[in-house]
């Protein structure tokens, strides 16, 4: 499988993902607001969830679901991430794997989840090319009423356009697209997606 993007900035830096963590931590000791991904996802979901945190670094977003009720796995390619969030948010299951190859019942998980949650530029992160695999990973992973919702910035290599059209091949639907994730509406000159999707029927992804 081709290496990351994020893979390729710790190469090359190897203090990258301690920098990552850090800046999190410090934010967070600020008292800045970083729940505001985690207030929309519990807004779509009902209590004691399961909620699979895609890429979810030092733990975050998916801490702060776990801190609200619901049962969250966590998966993120890069080990020093996963070992913070390990530290900074126990109980949620936290795991080292790429997205790419995201089989979590070949892990002992094997009950699908009600929602996906990529949120944190995850998406451009990835091995460039493997974008659909991803998707069609996280349709695999999803309850057959379930919701996926991600989230990117623009001008970071993968376009939206590429996106939508991504979505449709990995067996995906587009429900709703927003711009911010307090829900403000999208359009042309939008800087920010975030894309709620949900397994189209007959879809290749669905188990």
């Amino acid at each position: 499988m081709a290496i990351s993007r994020w893979q390729q900035k710790v190469e090359a830096n190897p203090e990258h993902s301690h920098w990552y963590v850090e800046r999190f931590r410090r934010m967070a000791a600020d008292g800045a607001d970083l729940a505001g991904e985690a207030r929309t996802v519990d807004a779509m979901v009902p209590r004691g969830a399961r909620i699979l945190d895609a890429g979810c670094g030092p733990g975050r977003v998916g801490g702060e679901l776990a801190a609200r009720g619901h049962h969250v796995v966590g998966v993120d390619v890069d080990p020093v991430l996963i070992e913070a969030a390990q530290a900074d948010h126990p109980g949620p299951t936290w795991l080292v794997g790429d997205l790419a190859e995201l089989d979590l019942p070949a892990r002992g998980i094997d009950e699908p989840f009600d929602l996906i949650v990529c949120a944190g530029n995850v998406m451009t992160f990835l091995a460039a090319g493997t974008e659909v695999e991803v998707l069609r990973r996280f349709a695999a992973h999803l309850r057959p009423d379930g919701r996926a919702v991600v989230g990117f910035g623009a001008g970071r290599g993968y376009a939206f356009g590429d996106f939508f059209a991504d979505v449709e091949r990995a067996g995906l639907r587009l429900d709703q697209v927003f711009s911010t994730w307090d829900l403000r509406s999208f359009d042309r000159e939008s800087e920010f997606v975030v894309a709620v999707l949900s397994r189209a029927t007959g879809g290749r992804g669905g188990r």
